[in-house]
């Protein structure tokens, strides 16, 4: 069979995807009667990815949901009654229109709003659900854009097209593609909902080259040029950006914030000594006075994902556990965190080593796994990504602190030319300010696993945060950018030999905190 895409759209129609790898295989080429088999076993409650270890037996009557949950259990390492949990969920998210979620107030403590978080409900998607998406996201930022000043009189793609006369011209549209010619310039396809045109970029204009070098495909752009015959002679990039002048708040009162990423509670290689001093210190018995009197004043501490080192995430990982258990390893994680005082409010959103699927928006965790932690009264548990308010009372609305574990920015540290020669691993700044930039949290649409939301694109930054706050990269980094505070949390885990192969060089136990009041931000160390 050699129309690929058209078995491929019949299969996902019946809850099937095809894997790559099956796809190369003869047994699609001779016909889609190979997998009659699968004829009556889609899954109702999302996708089944078909595999190529699975094609010798896809004629006989299988549940083939049941063997899928096999295989994950066999790839990941975990017991079965976990992964059908996981399974189960996948594929179901949509955002919650509630603006207010829930609020909580625990005695001594601070204030504390869940502005918006991501729920589980059960929904199977289709390739429409994908169109929509981007329909969304177009929409939006394109809504954002047309009112720039840069952009005043934008026209549509065809109208540029049709134009007779040539001369100067704005669009906005979405990058499909980016190409460098082999006279250094740069062509680039865009789209918007009328047609497609193509884009030049002179390698001679240096500075506009550079911008576009750090173009990334999917992300939503505006362009003033030269129109010619279906192309444009780029002069400017527009992104959408935050405004110069945001605000940056404060608090009236002095409270403090503490941020930590990358637990990875589990692991052989998790700095448990180097822990414990922080939640001596948290706890206000070790440090000097004058460290001991800002302990005393945290009101919130977030957990910026992977608070376990997970179960089956890379090859022979449970050689590098000391809790080989999933469940061991979040009961351990709550013991640790019931030694923070109760007067601290402890939001946690999971990452990509957590007891949640990998796909974005992850889900805020369940009762399968963190019973314990649900059971304490100041931990709160949120989707990633998430928005929280923090310090809201009646003459104050508070700060909004935007959590992203990060997962998307592996993608922008090997494509992005600024970000990779720029510091890579060790500027998560660089990737920030390039996200609040694109007003998106992973632009490139292959930069993260990702749950298509049939309201809107889950992963637009549509409020601006005063915090934007991440980890997934185990170097803490804290700056401001236009009134935004960024913050990058630390590890508590040694360099594992999977970092080592990449040259990859963490910070670990490192603590950024930030005076509410004032701003100002520090950095503890603990090793």
């Amino acid at each position: 069979m050699k129309d690929k895409t058209k078995l491929i759209e019949q299969f996902f129609e019946k809850g099937i995807l095809l894997s790559k790898d099956l796809l190369e295989k003869e047994l699609l080429e001779e016909g889609e009667d190979n997998l009659v088999g699968l004829n009556n076993h889609g899954n109702e409650e999302g996708p089944l990815v078909l595999q190529q270890e699975f094609s010798s037996i896809v004629d006989q009557k299988i549940n083939w949901k049941k063997l899928d949950n096999l295989r994950v259990k066999f790839e990941k390492g975990n017991d079965l009654r976990s992964y059908q949990e996981e399974i189960k969920s996948l594929n179901n998210f949509k955002f919650s229109e509630e603006k207010k979620l829930e609020e909580v107030e625990v005695k001594g403590g601070g204030n504390l709003e869940i502005l918006y978080s991501y729920a589980a409900e059960p929904k199977k998607y289709t390739i429409k659900d994908f169109t929509k998406l981007f329909i969304s996201r177009y929409k939006y930022l394109e809504n954002l854009l047309r009112h720039r000043q840069e952009l005043s009189g934008v026209l549509s793609i065809e109208r540029v097209i049709n134009k007779k006369e040539k001369d100067k011209v704005a669009v906005i549209g979405l990058i499909v593609e980016i190409n460098e010619t082999r006279n250094n310039n740069l062509i680039i396809v865009i789209e918007d909902l009328t047609g497609r045109i193509n884009l030049l970029v002179s390698g001679n204009k240096k500075e506009l080259f550079k911008q576009a070098k750090d173009l990334v495909p999917d992300e939503v752009v505006g362009v003033v040029g030269n129109s010619g015959d279906k192309i444009i002679f780029v002069d400017t990039i527009v992104w959408p950006e935050i405004p110069v002048n945001n605000e940056l708040k404060r608090l009236e009162e002095e409270e403090y914030a503490v941020f930590l990423s990358d637990v990875h509670i589990g692991s052989m290689d998790f700095l448990e000594e180097e822990f414990n001093k922080f939640l001596k210190w948290i706890s206000g018995e070790v440090g000097t006075d004058k460290q001991k009197a800002i302990a005393k004043k945290i009101k919130y501490l977030f957990v910026i994902g992977d608070l376990v080192d997970g179960v089956g995430i890379y090859p022979n990982q449970d050689k590098e556990l000391v809790i080989k258990d999933i469940y061991g390893q979040y009961e351990e994680s709550a013991r640790l965190l019931k030694k923070i005082p109760p007067h601290v409010q402890i939001v946690i959103c999971p990452g990509n080593h957590d007891a949640v699927h990998l796909a974005e928006p992850q889900p805020a965790f369940d009762d399968t796994y963190v019973k314990s932690l649900l059971e304490m009264p100041n931990v709160k548990l949120v989707s990633n990504p998430a928005m929280i308010t923090i310090g809201k009372r009646e003459n104050s609305e508070g700060m909004n602190v935007l959590m992203y574990h990060g997962y998307s920015f592996d993608y922008y540290v090997a494509n992005v030319d600024s970000i990779r020669f720029g510091g890579g691993y060790n500027r998560a700044d660089l990737i920030m300010k390039f996200l609040l930039k694109r007003r998106h949290l992973a632009p490139a649409f292959t930069s993260t696993p990702y749950f298509p939301s049939y309201q809107e694109d889950p992963l637009l930054i549509k409020k601006i945060p005063d915090f934007f706050v991440t980890g997934h990269i185990h170097y803490s980094v804290a700056t401001n950018y236009r009134g935004v505070t960024l913050i990058s949390g630390s590890c508590w885990q040694k360099k594992t030999s999977f970092q080592e192969k990449l040259g990859h060089e963490p910070e670990p136990a490192r603590v950024p905190i930030v005076n509410l009041k004032t701003r100002e931000i520090k950095i503890l160390k603990f090793i």
